[in-house]
């Protein structure tokens, strides 16, 4: 037995058991302390309560929702209006900061002042501060009576209204699946080495695939078509309020346009890293073999500067994913409220916050997967360090 102590690696193993066993003791104390606590206060433990039915609405789900539907179902229109906004806001924010950090780099001094500018006051707000802010901006827009209209849009205090296709939500689904798959193809027919035809000459397949894709999905549309309605229904005035369309809540607009906004200053300083990394070697060269300036950003700066960009991408892509739990501040039924209200009407603390952090974790475990998995497959194999 002492020779086995005097073993380093044996120690070692040793010491892993002890830490690893404390802090399971630890764990499994806390845990039984809690359920003889709460059995003590008449408070169930367990996950039965997700089968039982909320008895409570939602103001937004992209789900069919009603009072009667059990925890679970109201758990997962959580999650899904969290991507819905999550995704909205990840492509805003990008599209600001592309826009901010190419100005910051830009050789035009006034861009550059509006970009830098940009970026020092929006970074600098608090997130909650700017979600205020645009929040009272939209609710103190004219009434419905008075809302202002563009392209057969309405805009008022009650959130923004716009045309929407009389069609049914299964056909919408398979259009936007066609469409995906369309796009997917195009981009396989771009890269795949299975075909002989040089890349130049295969932009007609792919200008082909996506064309009959929206085809398709154009045709799926039209067969799923409500009956007896018109293609579109346009907004309208009706009695004191606004009908018709498709209403955007004004709570989605505001976190939105504030996750956009305050995303974009830190996406347009990673954008401005990215393309300060390329080499103006590199850029030099490209000029000296006769690409314009447009080839040489295309071809050259932007594929390399993406590179640079992605790992802090991801990572700033995932904090402002985490960032839609503002929601709660101005009423948004994004996961995180659903737990909170699902908490305070079943009393199952514990249970929820477990779901709320599982569900979190596999949001954003996916979403690191994915970029992952993209950095790895445009990362530059081998060592570029060469002598």
């Amino acid at each position: 037995m002492g020779n086995l102590l005097r073993n380093r690696k044996v120690r070692g193993a040793l010491l892993q058991v002890l830490y690893v066993g404390s802090l399971g003791a630890l764990l499994l104390a806390g845990f039984l302390i809690a359920r003889q606590n709460l059995a003590a206060q008449g408070v169930t433990s367990g996950f039965g309560f997700l089968f039982k039915t909320t008895g409570w609405d939602v103001n937004f789900s992209l789900l069919p929702a009603s009072n009667m539907d059990p925890y679970w179902w109201y758990f997962l229109i959580g999650i899904v209006n969290t991507l819905f906004l999550g995704t909205f806001g990840l492509v805003l924010a990008t599209v600001v900061g592309t826009i901010v950090g190419l100005a910051r780099t830009s050789s035009n001094d006034l861009a550059r002042l509006l970009g830098r500018s940009y970026v020092d006051i929006f970074r600098n707000i608090p997130l909650i501060l700017q979600v205020f802010f645009w929040y009272a901006v939209i609710t103190h827009l004219p009434n419905p009576r008075n809302a202002i209209e563009a392209g057969g849009a309405l805009l008022s205090n009650r959130g923004l209204y716009i045309p929407a296709l009389n069609v049914a939500g299964s056909a919408l689904l398979v259009a936007a699946i066609v469409v995906v798959l369309a796009i997917i193809l195009a981009v396989w027919i771009g890269r795949t080495s299975r075909f002989d035809t040089p890349l130049e000459q295969r932009r007609s397949w792919r200008l082909v695939a996506v064309l009959t894709g929206l085809a398709v999905a154009a045709l799926v549309l039209f067969l799923g078509r409500l009956p007896d309605t018109p293609l579109l229904d346009m907004p309208a005035l009706k009695g004191l309020n606004l009908r018709g369309g498709l209403r955007v809540p004004p709570e989605f607009a505001t976190l939105v346009i504030a996750i956009a906004i305050y995303g974009g200053s830190y996406i347009a300083e990673i954008v401005r890293g990215g393309f300060k990394a390329v080499g103006r070697g590199q850029v030099e060269a490209a000029s000296s073999l006769g690409l314009s300036p447009w080839q040489v950003f295309t071809m050259v700066r932007l594929p390399l500067a993406l590179r640079a960009m992605l790992p802090i991408l991801a990572n700033q892509y995932v904090w402002l994913m985490k960032a839609t739990t503002m929601g709660i501040a101005v009423g948004f039924t994004d996961f995180f409220m659903i737990v909170a209200l699902a908490i305070n009407h079943s009393g199952q603390t514990i249970e929820a916050i477990g779901i709320l952090m599982a569900g979190f974790l596999a949001i954003n475990l996916t979403l690191a997967a994915i970029f992952n998995r993209i950095n790895a497959s445009i990362a530059l194999k081998g060592n570029q360090l060469r002598t």
